[in-house]
């Protein structure tokens, strides 16, 4: 069994499959070193200045030469990246072939719109309630019965002392979550002097079944738990008679993200989530993917996949609007990766990238949407959105993800609101944490093919989407973080 794999024919580096030892041979190349798991060797001397080429793709360039056989990491080569970048727009996009779709046990709202699960959610407009919505919770868990499956509220600091943008994508997210169709019925809990006025939301929210969506504004009575215990009876009682029942896998919205990356995560979890997703997409459903400033250095790799001109403009819009949030705060646009994702063998953002953006597949992209926003259109999406996990994962929901796949080399146990299946890049991570890990790509690693991976993953993800509970659901990880970029009163 090697130790290595030669990701592109045209790689200049191999990467670690397992811990290789000094002495190890791979393709004629003896390692001078002990490389790590997930971690780079030199295929051929590399001279100074040289750029090292991974994915097919340019990762960074040596600073030093380095010798066939060394190790290739922060003490020897450094990124390629600078805040400009042109873009042309070369087609390459190649629609995936349709297929039947296929069925999951799912839940349909009033207004067709398909669901993977059926909870009561409470959504604070404002930090100051966090605690009265925490209490409802815990004080009327008794209405999680029947087919009602949960009952959560989602803390956040926000919702006053902000201003202009920040304000503004507030309101949008909140109203967002409060429209999401795995949400069977919403309280939404206000205070009743904050910024984000109960006018304001009404205006953002829009239409909405009254049967579905309730307020209560707790300075407007005497009791704000026995009026919000009431109001949960009420949404109960709707929510209570939708029963899961077949519904296509076309109607299926689903977020790919990625976290605690490592060397391996775009070789294994990452490809295996792109092969999901044109398996998807191909059923007529629709996958999103984000976390933009993880597609610097990679996304022309995405841009010639936009479907026309006009979403190609979009894209890059939302690629050249993150670099200017960089730099306006001073900030280079390659402070990336992080010491975790280092430690596992990521050396520059561009390695980084190059891994991410293999979620994405091969089919192409179809539109591209604003932080906030839903998918309004079948098959692969793109979103705008940090690298963050809380931040991305919370936009991928209020974009109406039913579901979450989120790949990690490093594990992290966290949920999003809508149900979060974590991938391992790596067998070692899935045996350690199998309270974190619903799902391993480590097999990929040891010759498991990528479509048979994806197909595996396709699976999970429909036993999810028909009511198995992934690991963060189980210990009731609910968590949600808003994008926020300007000042505090």
């Amino acid at each position: 069994m090697n130790n290595f794999i030669r990701i592109h024919p045209g790689d200049n580096v191999a990467v670690a499959l397992h811990p290789a030892a000094k002495g190890d041979v791979f393709e004629g190349v003896t390692a001078l070193e002990d490389i790590p798991q997930g971690h780079k060797m030199a295929l051929r001397p590399i001279r100074e200045g040289e750029n090292v080429v991974k994915y097919g793709f340019a990762i960074g360039h040596a600073t030093q030469d380095i010798a066939a056989g060394a190790w290739v990491h922060v003490h020897d080569m450094k990124t390629n990246l600078s805040e400009e970048g042109e873009y042309t727009y070369e087609c390459k996009a190649v629609p995936v072939q349709p297929k039947e779709p296929e069925t999951f046990m799912g839940y349909v709202r009033d207004d067709g719109r398909a669901a993977v699960r059926n909870e009561l959610w409470i959504i604070p407009t404002v930090g100051c309630v966090n605690g009265v919505a925490q209490k409802l919770c815990r004080d009327n868990q008794h209405l999680v019965q029947g087919s009602i499956e949960g009952l959560y509220t989602f803390p956040h600091p926000f919702g006053c002392s902000q201003m202009g943008a920040d304000h503004a994508q507030t309101r949008k997210l909140l109203a967002a979550l409060a429209r999401h169709p795995n949400a069977g019925g919403v309280l939404v809990l206000s205070l009743g002097c904050e910024n984000l006025t109960h006018e304001q939301f009404l205006e953002e929210l829009g239409e909405y079944d009254e049967r579905r969506v309730k307020f209560l504004t707790c300075q407007d009575v005497e009791d704000e738990f026995e009026a919000g215990a009431k109001l949960l009876a009420e949404l109960a009682a709707y929510a209570g008679k939708f029963q899961r029942r077949p519904v296509p896998v076309s109607e299926l919205v689903i977020g790919m993200k990625c976290g605690g990356s490592d060397g391996l995560s775009g070789i294994t979890a990452n490809p295996t989530v792109g092969a999901f997703s044109d398996l998807l997409i191909a059923e007529g459903g629709s996958t999103v993917l984000t976390e933009v400033p993880e597609m610097f250095g990679a996304e022309g790799i995405l841009m010639n996949r936009c479907t026309n001109r006009e979403v190609f403009d979009k894209a890059v819009k939302m690629i050249t609007d993150f670099k200017h949030y960089f730099t306006s705060h001073g900030q280079v646009v390659y402070e990336n990766p992080s010491p975790g994702n280092k430690k596992g063998g990521i050396t520059t953002l561009e390695d980084k990238s190059c891994g991410c953006v293999q979620k994405g597949g091969s089919a192409p992209i179809m539109d591209v949407i604003g932080y906030g926003d839903a998918v309004k259109t079948k098959g692969l999406n793109m979103l705008s959105g940090p690298g963050n996990d809380l931040v991305s994962a919370t936009a991928l929901t209020a974009a109406g993800a039913h579901i979450i796949l989120f790949t990690t080399g490093r594990g992290t146990p966290f949920g999003a609101p809508a149900p979060t299946i974590k991938i391992a890049t790596n067998n070692a991570l899935a045996a350690k944490k199998k309270n974190w890990v619903d799902f391993n790509a480590g097999p990929v690693a040891e010759g498991e093919s990528i479509p048979d991976a994806g197909r595996r993953l396709f699976e999970k993800v429909l036993a999810v989407a028909s009511g198995e509970k992934t690991e963060s659901e189980k210990h009731g990880y609910r968590e949600i973080s808003i994008f926020k970029d300007g000042v505090v009163l």
